[in-house]
């Protein structure tokens, strides 16, 4: 098996990176939840978390910022729920927007008998 690239990543540089941190909430975010800063980087802040909020200026999933910071997801969740606590990004649960846009299932079965009488 090839070693990936985070498979050579320094253990001390992802303690630092989290504070010691090893869990972000874990209802906060999944995989794929989109997320979507909500400032532009403020003078001092955390190389990571500024380019969290450069990369999410358009809605971002969870595994993509992962992806492009080359950091395991799980860290990358430890430092969203940081800016997340201090209001700098929001989060967008796709799951949810795509039930909220869906009619009922009644509808379509109305629907699907008023085609079948044309």
């Amino acid at each position: 098996m090839t070693p990936r690239p985070i498979d050579r990543e320094n253990p001390d540089r992802l303690y630092t990176v989290t504070g010691g941190r090893t869990r972000a909430h874990e209802n906060a975010f999944d995989s794929v939840s989109l997320i979507v800063s909500e400032c532009e980087p403020a003078p001092g802040m955390q190389s990571e978390h500024v380019r969290i909020l450069q990369l999410t200026r358009q809605p971002t999933a969870v595994v993509e910022i992962s992806a492009e910071l080359r950091l395991p997801v799980s860290v990358v969740k430890i430092l969203l729920r940081d800016l997340l606590d201090t209001g700098r990004i929001t989060v967008r649960h796709p799951s949810a927007a795509l039930q909220s846009g869906r009619p009922d299932p009644e509808t379509l079965r109305q629907v699907l008998s008023a085609l079948h009488d044309l």
